[in-house]
């Protein structure tokens, strides 16, 4: 019994079955499965990446070479946005002011608001040395999306939609998450958005139940048209 048992496996084994698939095909099939996994793999590990708090920088509030309070330029004083950035209107990028602008208050040649203060040292050296003060960037959009601050405060869009309630801010804190859905939705609906263009620096600017203060219409004359396809702000 045991030596026909071992006739029979020596059988099966010296018989030639017939391949379900071909050498290549089996190959490609493995590499397909190995791609699959490891595609898989990448897309949960960015997702999961790009939907945390640190890549959002929701909340992120570095600290700066001066120590300069919106709070008090602002929202106590009463300096509009432009004052500082003054590119905002005409340029895609809302440029940080030079050394040159605080001085033009901090002077202690001229107006002397504080100009011998220690807390000013780095804008008297950067005015008298020619070298940049080296503001730390706070909102920053991914390399492969594009944003224009011109496109964008001339259509009626106010800073506040973005960079969220700056006048009340001490050391400005990255307020939105600007991602892609927050964009869109926006984007989507601009309407609950606009105002007036000539109030988009008014920081303290509520909608009123006047004609002028419609988001519709206020659509319709600037002739908002705010882009739903992926050229719109990936190119």
């Amino acid at each position: 019994m045991l030596a026909a048992g071992v006739r029979f496996a020596r059988l099966v084994n010296n018989s030639t079955m017939p391949a379900i698939f071909s050498r290549s095909a089996d190959f490609r099939f493995r590499q397909a499965g190995v791609g699959l996994v490891v595609g898989l793999a990448l897309f949960a590990v960015g997702f999961y990446y790009y939907a945390l708090p640190s890549y959002t920088r929701v909340g992120y509030r570095p600290e700066q070479p001066v120590a300069f309070s919106h709070r008090q330029h602002v929202g106590q004083l009463g300096l509009d946005c432009t004052y500082c950035h003054t590119a905002v209107f005409e340029s895609p990028h809302a440029n940080v002011p030079a050394a040159q602008t605080c001085m033009n208050c901090h002077n202690p040649k001229k107006a002397n608001v504080k100009g011998a203060s220690p807390l000013l040292a780095p804008v008297r050296t950067s005015y008298d040395t020619g070298q940049a003060l080296g503001w730390k960037r706070v909102h920053k959009l991914p390399e492969y999306a594009y944003f224009n601050h011109a496109v964008h405060v001339n259509k009626g869009v106010s800073c506040v939609s973005c960079h969220g309630q700056v006048n009340e801010m001490a050391v400005v804190a990255h307020d939105q998450p600007l991602s892609m859905g927050w964009c869109l939705n926006c984007h989507n609906e601009p309407e609950r958005h606009l105002r007036p263009v000539d109030q988009v620096t008014n920081l303290t600017w509520a909608r009123g139940s006047g004609p002028e203060d419609d988001g519709a219409a206020i659509k319709k004359n600037l002739a908002v048209n705010a882009p739903m396809n992926c050229q719109g702000c990936h190119r």
